[in-house]
């Protein structure tokens, strides 16, 4: 009788070498990764952390933390420097040395050159080590990513890897887009620190382009502390014509559209906007309430906007695009091909419109800032995600008031914002703020989150 293994024998012996993977122990990090950034940063300076400590223990964590969260397509070892900064780069951003795959099973595109963001980073100090989970042609509904903090919360947008991979330890900086939230969602929903950049159009080099009026990159940090020191760090302050913050007391409007007649924002959020709105004041900034009607008329629009543009692109990509797409993502594509020629020209025509006086809302106004609820609610559980059938809501839907949503008022005006949390529900889940601020005011929006970071301290947050 033969002792050669039967088949059965060789998928037991799998099952139980790879039983971690089934359901992985919550990972732990080792002494170099529990180091606060800019600590692990000034040990690898000063060489007192080894390039070799780091690379073990950098290995140790994210072979760990990826196999349960599932936040990147693709990771690379960190080089012989070393760098003490992982950036994490979603998967419709070009990165040279690393295929390009736009949520696709059967695409890749091989870029010869990096974003511009990205070929700017200063080596030695931050290195690109993993391309992070995005939904299908940045529309689409799930990622197969598991929220570290909450995991029974949607960790939800296209961008969902960017933070995903940030809030799991994996990366330290992720970088991914935000056409109409999809940076600020999930770096919401992770409990993290998402800024959606100014838009502008230099920057967008080796993005794939959803909608190029409002696509603009965003950056991802586990705190506002870390963003603000990254910042000048990694010269992320030369990506744009930076506005310095100053230091002063900021006079911050609260958007009342939010809470009017046509308001849709419900007791959980508005209980964390006052939160903010409390700890800001604590803190000597003035703080009251303004009105953005014009801008509030035109959420719904900046949808159909993206939803055409998407549309039209996609009669260019499909030769490009081998596999079926998801029925979510053809959901999103049909809202787009019933926004007529005539509505699609109103839109682009009322988007020039507002970025050529939206400076003056601010001026009329006398504030520096705006601020409201990221969403009307907090973030969603995975069930109620995974029901959606269209990831860009359609006039007529029931709940379309609701899903319009914040998010572009910043998108549709082509302006930065911030999304922090400031608060946690019952079962856990971040409850977030945004901020809003004139075109390249991103410092003062770093200096804003810092001081509302400071004044809620710690909610806790830690991979679960």
């Amino acid at each position: 009788m033969s002792d050669a293994p039967t088949p059965q024998d060789a998928i037991t012996d799998y099952a139980h070498k790879a039983r971690w993977n089934a359901a992985p122990e919550a990972p732990r990090p080792g002494a170099p990764m529990a180091l606060p950034l800019p600590e692990r940063v000034a040990a690898r300076t000063r060489g007192t952390l080894t390039a070799e400590e780091w690379r073990t223990a950098e290995a140790d964590w994210s072979d760990q933390a990826d196999a349960r969260y599932r936040a990147t397509v693709q990771r690379a070892p960190l080089g012989t420097d070393a760098a003490p900064v992982r950036v994490g780069v979603k998967d419709t951003v070009d990165v040279a040395g690393f295929p390009t795959r736009l949520g696709l099973r059967g695409h890749r595109h091989h870029a010869r050159a990096s974003n511009p963001a990205i070929a700017a980073l200063p080596p030695g100090l931050a290195a690109v080590t993993a391309k992070v989970v995005t939904t299908e042609l940045n529309i689409g509904v799930g990622s197969e990513c598991v929220n570290p903090y909450v995991p029974r919360i949607d960790p939800g947008g296209s961008s969902t890897g960017t933070a995903v991979s940030v809030a799991a330890g994996i990366c330290d900086l992720g970088l991914g887009t935000d056409v109409l939230g999809s940076v600020r969602w999930p770096a919401g929903q992770c409990g993290t620190v998402g800024l959606r950049m100014t838009q502008r159009a230099s920057l967008l080099e080796g993005v794939f382009p959803l909608s190029p009026p409002m696509d603009a990159l965003g950056w991802v940090t586990r705190s506002a502390a870390d963003l603000a020191y990254l910042w000048p760090l990694l010269g992320l302050d030369r990506l744009g014509a930076q506005r310095p913050a100053g230091e002063r007391p900021y006079r911050i409007g609260v958007v009342a559209n939010a809470e009017g007649p046509e308001g849709t924002c419900g007791p959980v959020m508005r209980g964390a906007l006052e939160t903010a709105c409390g700890h800001l004041e604590a803190s000597g900034q003035k703080v009251g309430p303004v009105r953005a009607d014009d801008l509030w008329a035109l959420r719904g629009p900046a949808w159909e906007l993206c939803a055409r543009q998407a549309w039209d692109a996609y009669q260019v990509w499909r030769p490009w695009v081998p596999a079926a797409l998801h029925e979510t993502t053809r959901g999103a594509l049909e809202v787009g091909a019933k926004v007529s020629d005539e509505r699609y020209a109103w839109i682009l025509e009322r988007l020039a419109h507002t970025r050529a006086t939206v400076e003056g809302d601010f001026d009329a106004a006398g504030v520096d800032a705006w601020l409201l609820p990221l969403d009307p609610a907090a973030p969603p559980d995975l069930a109620a995600a995974d029901a959606r059938v269209s990831t860009i809501p359609s006039p007529g839907d029931p709940d379309y008031d609701l899903r319009v949503a914040y998010t572009p008022l910043a998108s549709f005006a082509g302006l930065p914002a911030l999304t922090m949390p400031v608060a946690r529900d019952e079962r856990g889940a971040p409850l977030c703020v945004q901020l809003i601020a004139r075109r390249d005011h991103e410092p003062l929006l770093i200096r804003l989150a810092g001081l509302l970071e400071a004044a809620v301290g710690p909610l806790g947050f830690r991979p679960s």
